[in-house]
């Protein structure tokens, strides 16, 4: 037997991850960013392939990584991850545009440090790729705690409201997206932050 839920007890972290194509600059929500190696400066990030910032990262082989601190509002989330940047303009209205060195922009608020990378080496591995890459340029924006994936959950993410009536269906431990009926489709993908059925759980 398989708990997915144990998956949500690793220790993750929350990052957004930044990256442009010509003068299209978009970012997502992850949740995997380590270093790797110290000489040389490597990290590696996991990207969802379902997300067009995974595309142009691959695409252009550059990336930067905005650690998000405990200060992170669910608008920081509902802007880079409950939306696609296939149609939309991420940035758009957020009244800040700063890059790095390597012409990315990251995100300043509510974040303690900026990571630039240069992709060295990528594997494809299902619904994610693992890319490999050469830390560029590291700036420490502030001293805040940075954001796990509990304090998310526990002060974060808005506790979904209980249905007004007694209705079957599942919802989504990630968003808060809420699927009626029963039963759920094995291959549902949630339409807001694109997780499979195993991260629903019943209401």
């Amino acid at each position: 037997m398989i708990d997915q839920g144990s998956m949500f007890k690793l220790s993750y972290g929350l990052f957004v991850l930044t990256a442009k194509d010509g003068g299209k600059d978009n970012g997502c929500i992850i949740n995997t960013a380590i270093q790797i190696t110290s000489n040389p400066l490597r990290i590696s990030i996991a990207a969802m392939k379902a997300n067009y910032t995974h595309d142009l990262v691959l695409k252009t082989g550059e990336f930067n990584v905005s650690i998000l601190a405990e200060s992170a509002p669910f608008s920081t989330f509902q802007r880079f991850g409950f939306q696609s940047g296939r149609n939309t303009d991420k940035f758009a209205g957020c009244g800040y545009d700063v890059r790095t060195e390597n012409g990315i922009r990251y995100v300043p608020e509510n974040t303690n440090a900026v990571i630039s990378a240069k992709v060295a080496e990528s594997f494809d591995y299902g619904s994610h790729t693992l890319i490999i890459a050469d830390v560029t340029e590291a700036i420490v924006l502030s001293n805040e705690r940075s954001l796990t994936y509990q304090y998310y959950f526990d002060n974060i993410k808005p506790k979904p409201a209980p249905p007004k009536e007694e209705k079957k269906g599942y919802v989504c431990k990630i968003c808060g997206y809420v699927y009626e009926g029963d039963p759920l489709p094995a291959d549902f993908i949630c339409p807001i932050c694109k997780h499979p059925a195993q991260d629903f759980e019943p209401l």
